[in-house]
């Protein structure tokens, strides 16, 4: 199983939210690139980053800052948060960044995701954020009437080849993930899933690798110093 290690940006610093709530944010650097730096420096080969300006109103604020991350650490770097045009995509691409992650666009628009498959192929993930059985958009804002499993299903048929799946309830809350839901995903479809959210210590992640799960998120864990990010890589090799 790969680890990415998380960085979500505001105003250009490396912060956490709890349960995807603007009002309860934590600001853990003020210099995201050397948070990158530090994660290479641990054995990571990936980076999962997150502009959480752009999930709120889906422009790129960030966008100087994720160029430098990726170009200093040289790392697989995934972006996600309010990617919603071509134009942001190819912004994104262009800039170097290995894989863009859809998320709001891909439940409201799947002509556009169509689209942007075709175009890119493995280089587009889709972030399903699942809210009591349901996908949740807009920065977990808004609740769609879209069941989970039927949208994975659709995903998997338009193409998407990875897809990074949040149980927001588990977010940053140090509870330990959905193991249920990321093995029944990965049993029921053919894409790679990510699970993000939720891990709390080695164990979790231990959990998530016996499932043979293709990756997993490290966020507030490494951040309050929950998970040696160097043995998390090391043991779910």
């Amino acid at each position: 199983m790969q680890i990415f290690p998380a960085i979500d940006l505001y105003d250009k610093k490396a912060v956490r939210l709890y349960q995807g709530d603007y009002k309860q944010m934590t600001i853990y650097s003020e210099n995201p690139v050397e948070v990158a730096l530090k994660f290479k420096e641990l054995g990571s080969t990936n980076i999962h980053l997150v502009d959480l300006e752009g999930a709120k109103d889906g422009t790129t604020p960030n966008i100087d800052v994720i160029k430098a991350i990726k170009r200093e650490s040289n790392l697989f770097c995934e972006i996600g948060g309010g990617i919603r045009s071509m134009e942001t995509i190819d912004k994104y691409i262009n800039a170097g960044l290995d894989r863009v992650i859809l998320g709001t666009i891909a439940v409201e628009n799947e002509e556009f995701l169509k689209e942007a498959v075709k175009k890119y192929g493995s280089k587009i993930a889709v972030g399903v954020d699942i809210k009591d059985g349901f996908v949740a958009v807009k920065g977990w804002l808004e609740k769609s009437k879209l069941d989970a499993f039927d949208f994975c299903k659709k995903l998997q048929d338009i193409g998407v080849k990875t897809i990074i799946c949040t149980d927001i309830s588990k977010d940053g809350a140090m509870k330990g993930p959905n193991v249920e839901l990321y093995k029944k995903l990965s049993e029921s479809f053919t894409f790679d899933v990510m699970a993000s959210g939720g891990v709390s210590c080695l164990d979790d992640l231990l959990s998530l690798a016996s499932i043979n799960l293709y990756g997993a998120i490290v966020g507030k864990a490494y951040y309050v110093g929950a998970v040696d990010l160097k043995e998390a890589i090391e043991v779910t090799k």
